[in-house]
């Protein structure tokens, strides 16, 4: 599986809960008109907006992992709902049409694919989005993590900072 390109990224977007609080309403007033009939969250950051949505919107949430390694066998029947696709960023997009292809294999009448956010590059791009920047994107969620059982800044995130030569803005731990 190949790693996201940083170093095309400009600036930095840090995400508190608030900003994601709000961009999640943002995507529910851009979602509400196409009357989702139910949310596929993408496991795992994208289950934060997903759950938010389907929360908003008062949708059944179903969550989808996908994983370039493994190529799951579909075991359940098809919806005939329509669907809404959501994670959290679109970086390549890849992630999303996929899981839109597949979602659309099982029955579904239309699916819509939405993310908090997206880069400019993202291709396919969602059809929803609540903030479009190429700015590396820092989401609450990834403050902290489990490093070997200790909590610390996400690695990935501190060297993405390192090479935009940028200090963490998160508090000291």
């Amino acid at each position: 599986m190949r790693s996201y390109n940083y170093a095309q990224r400009s600036g930095v977007e840090a995400i508190t809960w608030d900003r994601f609080a709000e961009l999640a309403r943002t995507l529910v007033e851009k979602l509400a008109p196409f009357n989702i009939g139910a949310v596929v969250g993408m496991a795992r950051a994208g289950l934060f907006p997903a759950t938010a949505v389907c929360l908003m919107l008062r949708r059944e949430l179903y969550p989808a992992r996908i994983s370039r390694r493994v190529n799951d066998e579909v075991k359940h029947p098809q919806p005939v709902w329509i669907v809404a696709v959501v994670d959290e960023l679109a970086d390549t997009g890849e992630t999303l049409a996929l899981v839109a292809e597949r979602v659309k294999k099982r029955g579904a009448k239309q699916v819509v694919t939405a993310t908090l956010v997206a880069h400019t590059w993202a291709k396919p791009r969602p059809e929803v989005v609540s903030l479009v920047t190429d700015a590396l994107v820092l989401f609450p969620w990834d403050e902290r993590v489990d490093q070997n059982g200790k909590r610390q800044d996400h690695p990935k995130l501190v060297e993405a900072l390192a090479l935009q030569e940028r200090p963490s803005p998160w508090p000291s731990p």
